[in-house]
């Protein structure tokens, strides 16, 4: 292997010297030189894991840095080692161990990790200011810093050793600089740019370290070689070549992970070895480890995975980071003491102070001469911010390997009092770093005003933590009607629950919104409408819309490809001031190549002929017999054949030697091949005559026949010479007659075309998805806008934008499953399959949890499951739209019956209207019901004024919405039937519209005569829509698909008599959905209009409209199992799974 330090022979320790073979040396690297040591080693690992947990948990506030603690840990022991031998048994154990060692096993895992962890979306934005810094600033701070080491005659090396030392001190810690600035608050931008450039940072010394070793090697063993070739070869490799690799790599380890299903052993035992095997082996070819995993943890994100892997890797590589930390610094404590004891005196220390001051200056000088550049890419630039950047670098790890390495290698260094300088002030600037940096970092940030916790923020953060304690203290209240738990200590319970507010406000504030005065009217206005309050608010709906696609993904309802589009597309606007989310900028992102579609057209108008118009056949014998001869099948595949032959003489043309040897067989074979060629041009046009000129091909085929007479010509009259010249016009005659190959391309053209079109559907399927994901995130949005937003101003600039934003969305996405049904059809049928395939899994968990199924049980049924959703993952086939018969079919309250289907189509009509049209105006009297086939339709309604909207804000929950699409499937007009009122909307043809109309009289007559529960499962699905809606905005915290389907189950539709008093909640119900008409609380006198879930404390209503009704939802709880423990005035907790499927089984068997 090429390792990074060749041939080392000096140990932490006296060796035997072993066979110098290429194997030997493997081996001994990769290995101890003294195995009978394992056992202390082992032991001592094991302590410091537990010393080195034990100080993370108890000492992880304290003013002196952990790294710094475990250092002296380790120094102390080695201290302690000198006075006893049984210490200094397990000392020396350690010593022993090889730097190479310490390299392979530790700095690899640090770099993915901190790689890994890194916000991708974010340094794509960055890019640039993270370029400039880490490659021009890195070039020049490393020749600084190279000027000052030599020009300090401290330690007289030579120039090589100077060249290393440097890296050594030029690099830094990208885990521990990225653990600094964790939780200063500072902004998004500044924080993802101190960390790339730190991680590229730390990749570029150990490279440039590597590099240097490499040359200085071929430079001993090849004489001939050139620094510039060197330098050329290593950036080719270490840079281009382990990229391109990572890249691969990421790509195929998101593949490969994709395969497996639900083992989370199997993730991390493959992503672990994954790791160690492209790192060796790209040592072993000559590319640099590091920097192809720094690229692979870059490209690998939380969407790269199944979904709730990304966290369980994380915590994982996260783990095996802070081991890595723990060794690195224990075992270098440990190493000081013992190696550098005899040769370090006061002014190595000093040199040591000195070297890191240096440090900082020359990175502070380097970082502001790029602040003017820096200032115009990005997210912009600041002196403040290239101070911080300066006090921000921690030296870590990487610094302690590299002085390791060049410390303990066997390149001519100097004496032994040298190498223990090198190493001593490897480390100790590492330390300085760490226990200064620590000090002057947050006090900096606070000088400089920096932190991004403006005061608009802190209060809105308080009155989050309010409402987080309020919603605590009601639950509590709730509780303490619980007959089980009467006997309880409240009073210690309410102390318990009751925490400090960490954002709580300085005495001199007030939780009042102040008033500000508008510079342009002067008049006063909300201090939460300034533009920081307004960002504050962006921030958080760009957050809410990321939680919303990773929830999607979660779900299996968004693909990965889509997520991370539409993930990546909201990163990028977290530090653009006054920029958001809109349509646009999602159809910038999702819009499909033409490529594909230009490719496709010119294989079909060009090179593929599909329509072959035969014309008509001459009615002369001869004409007619040249058309059949043409158009037979032999006749087209005896050209192909003649083609493939032709092509021999013609390579054989462009060979100078064979060119010359068969000079007469070549002319021969071309003048064959022209009679064929002359022959099959003349029956073509006999056969279809002046239709022959109106096809490109032929007219193709005819130019290059007719180059080929020209070359005949040409070379028979002695004009040129094919043996003795080599000129343009020889060069375009073969060239010429060598494009008749393209002819072949016929034969794999039906291959192509099914190629692309199978390319183009999935781009178009990826534009579906993303669409659909965005439309989706908007309306979760909507759910929470009181919870993001502070102010009702905010709000409602909020509120707007969002409902805009959805709407052009909705049409879009309209517009796309109009021109094609087949994609949003196949899509909507493989999302339905995987929420159904996962529920099925969610099902079996909590059956095992309780015990219904065995262990060995459930794992069969999740073998079916996971087969089931590899079918759907290889799925290829479209689905096609379906028919008026199976749209009926597919319609809830015709419930699959054969009858009630038949009696709807008697009276059934199909009704098509062109763009444009209207189908019913606002106010028209319903006439029926309209079932869409095809087509989009978009449903409007006037808005109320001012005083009625605003009164219909305070009592609907939810934004109102004056602007709909309705899509292929969906139903107009149901409610309207029902109550026999005029309809609330117009409805506007936006495409060509098929629609199944069925009038109302129609389904009165149904209703009365032959299907009377028609009607009441009628006002079911409306009722479930509207409840869905309801339990989406009112739980939008909670995981709702699943469970929300649990409380589901068990509904039903009640009337709400207007002259009665109804009772509502009691201890079987859950929820009560005010979904028509409008009632009021008969105990608070508070009015309630639908939709609307009517709380708990409401026990009593009364109907205040002609025409009400509710949704009921009841628990799955035996009624006669209630009255043994009656909790009547206890309010309805979250159904669990796992009690609510238990309820059910029981129910059933009883049943």
């Amino acid at each position: 292997m090429d390792s990074i330090v060749v041939n080392n022979t000096e140990r932490m320790g006296p060796s035997k010297r072993m066979d110098d073979s290429p194997w030997s040396n493997f081996v001994r690297t990769m290995s101890l030189t003294t195995p009978q040591n394992l056992p202390e080693i082992i032991l001592i690992l094991s302590l410091i894991c537990t010393v080195g947990a034990f100080v993370n948990m108890y000492l992880k506030d304290f003013p002196i840095p952990l790294p710094v603690i475990l250092f002296l840990i380790g120094y102390s022991f080695e201290i302690l080692s000198f006075a006893s031998f049984q210490v200094q048994r397990y000392a020396v154990a350690i010593q022993w161990m090889n730097p190479e060692l310490f390299f392979g096993l530790f700095t690899p895992v640090i770099i993915f990790t901190v790689a890994f962890d890194m916000d991708v979306y974010m340094l794509q934005k960055l890019f640039w200011q993270i370029v400039l810094i880490t490659i021009p600033g890195f070039v020049v701070n490393y020749i600084l810093i190279l000027w000052y080491l030599q020009s300090v005659t401290k330690l007289p090396l030579k120039t090589v050793s100077w060249l290393l030392f440097a890296a050594v001190l030029v690099s830094s810690d990208p885990m521990l600089t990225a653990a600094s600035v964790r939780d200063l608050g500072l902004s998004r931008g500044l924080t993802n740019l101190i960390n790339g450039e730190s991680l590229m940072t730390s990749v570029i010394s150990l490279i440039m370290y590597r590099s240097v070793v490499n040359i200085n090697l071929k430079k001993k063993l090849v004489m001939n070689t050139t620094i510039v070739g060197d330098i050329i070869g290593g950036v080719w490799t270490y840079f281009i070549e382990s990229f391109l690799f990572g890249i691969v790599n990421s790509k195929l380890i998101q593949l490969w992970m994709s395969t497996v299903f639900d083992d989370d052993v199997n993730h991390i035992s493959l992503i672990f070895s994954i790791l160690y095997l492209v790192f060796y082996f790209c040592e072993l070819v000559g590319m640099s480890g590091i920097f192809t995993l720094a690229t692979m943890g870059l490209f690998l994100n939380s969407t790269s995975f199944k979904p709730g892997v990304e966290s369980l890797l994380l915590e994982f590589w996260n783990c095996l980071s802070f081991v890595a930390f723990l060794m690195v610094f224990t075992f270098v404590g440990l190493l000081i003491p013992a190696y550098t004891y005899l040769y370090i005196s006061f002014s190595d220390i000093y040199y040591s102070l000195n070297i890191y001051f240096t440090l900082i200056i020359l990175r502070l000088l380097v970082i502001l001469l790029m602040s003017p550049f820096l200032a115009r890419l990005g997210h912009g630039f600041s002196w403040r911010w290239a101070f911080i950047m300066v006090w921000s670098e921690m030296k870590g790890t990487p610094n302690i390997n590299m002085a390791l390495l060049l410390a303990y290698s066997d390149l001519t260094l100097g004496s032994e009092r040298e190498k223990s300088q090198i190493l001593f002030h490897g480390v100790s600037v590492c330390i300085i770093t760490l226990v200064v940096n620590r000090f002057i970092l947050p006090k900096a940030v606070n000088k400089l005003g920096l932190r991004d916790v403006t005061s608009t923020k802190y209060k809105s953060v308080y009155y989050t933590f309010q409402h987080f304690q309020e919603l605590t203290k009601s639950t509590a209240s709730a509780l303490k009607f619980d007959k089980d738990l009467a006997n309880a200590d409240w009073n210690m319970v309410d102390k318990a629950i009751l925490l400090q507010n960490p954002y709580a406000l300085n005495q001199g504030e007030t939780t009042e919104h102040q008033k500000v005065t508008c510079p342009d009217c002067n008049k006063e206005i909300d201090e939460t409408l300034n533009i920081e309050a307004m960002e504050l608010a962006n921030r958080r709906l760009l957050s809410a819309q990321i939680a919303s696609y990773q929830r999607q993904y979660r779900n299996e309802t968004l693909s990965q490809n889509a997520v991370q589009v539409l993930v990546g597309a909201a990163g990028s606007f977290g530090e653009k001031k006054g920029e958001h989310m809109s349509p646009e900028t999602i159809k910038t992102y999702s819009e499909s190549r033409k490529l594909f579609a230009f490719i496709r057209k010119v294989l079909l108008n060009w090179v593929y002929n599909t329509k072959k118009e035969k014309g008509t056949p001459s009615r002369y014998v001869p004409l007619r017999l040249c058309h059949k001869i043409v158009f037979a099948e032999e006749f087209e595949y005896i050209g192909y054949l003649v083609v493939v032959m032709n092509t021999y003489p013609m390579a054989l043309s462009w060979l100078s030697q064979l060119k010359d040897i068969y000079d007469i067989e070549i002319r021969h074979a071309n003048y064959y091949f022209l009679a064929y060629y002359i022959l099959e041009s003349l029956l073509k046009m006999a056969a279809i005559r002046k239709e022959y000129f109106s096809q490109a091909w032929n007219l193709f085929e005819l130019g290059i026949t007719l180059v080929g007479i020209l070359d005949i010509i040409l070379i028979e009259t002695g004009t040129i010479n094919y043996t003795f010249e080599v000129g343009e016009t020889v060069i375009f005659m073969k060239i010429t007659r060598f494009l008749r190959i393209l002819r072949l391309l016929k034969l794999v053209t039906p291959k192509l075309l099914q190629f692309i079109d199978k390319r183009m559907s999935h781009q178009l399927s990826f534009h579906y998805a993303i669409l659909k994901g965005y439309v989706q995130g908007e309306a979760d949005v909507l759910n929470i806008i009181d919870q993001i937003a502070s102010s009702k101003q905010v709000k409602e600039i909020l509120l707007n934008r969002v409902t805009r934003n959805m709407e052009l969305a909705r049409r879009e996405l309209g517009y796309f499953e109009y021109d094609h049904p087949e994609i949003a059809i196949t899509m909507k049928t493989k999302e339905e399959i995987n929420v159904m395939l996962n529920m099925a899994l969610e099902i079996v968990k909590v059956f095992k949890s309780k015990g219904i199924l065995h262990k060995i049980e459930s794992s069969e049924i999740n073998k079916l499951i996971m087969a089931k959703k590899r079918e759907v993952l290889d799925f290829q086939s479209v689905v096609n739209p379906l028919t008026v018969e199976e749209t009926l079919y597919h319609i809830p309250w015709l419930a699959k019956d054969n009858k009630s289907i038949q009696y709807i189509q008697e009276k059934a009509k199909i009704l098509t209207y062109d763009c444009g049209n209207d189908m019913f105006e606002e106010g028209d009297e319903a006439q029926g019901i309209y079932i869409i086939i095809s087509g989009m339709v978009k449903l409007k309604r006037s808005k109320p004024d001012a005083e009625a909207d605003a009164k219909h804000l305070e009592k609907k929950a939810g934004p109102i919405l004056y602007k709909d699409y309705v899509l292929s499937g969906e139903i107009i007009g149901e409610l309207n039937c029902l109550i026999n009122h005029p309809m609330e909307y117009s409805a506007t043809c936006k495409t060509v519209v098929e629609t199944c109309f069925i009038p109302k009289q129609h389904l009165y007559e149904g209703f009365k005569d032959s299907f009377p529960d028609m009607q009441d499962k009628m006002w079911q699905k409306i009722g479930l829509g509207i409840t869905a809606q309801k339990i989406r905005e009112n739980l939008s915290y909670e995981e709702w698909n699943y469970k929300m389907q649990l409380k589901l189950c068990n509904i039903y539709v009640q009337n709400i008599p207007k002259t009665t008093k109804t009772d509502i909640y009691d201890e079987t119900v859950t929820h009560v959905i005010l979904i028509h008409g409008a009632v009021e609380d008969c105990q608070l006198r508070k009015a309630y209009k639908a939709p609307f879930l009517i709380p708990i404390t409401c026990h009593q209503i009364q109907g205040t409209e002609n025409f009400t009704k509710v949704m009921i939802i009841q628990t799955s709880i035996d009624m006669k199992k209630s009255r043994l423990n009656p909790r009547k005035y206890r309010a309805p907790q979250k159904i669990s799974l796992e009690s609510s499927l238990i309820d059910m089984v029981d129910k059933n068997a009883e049943d």
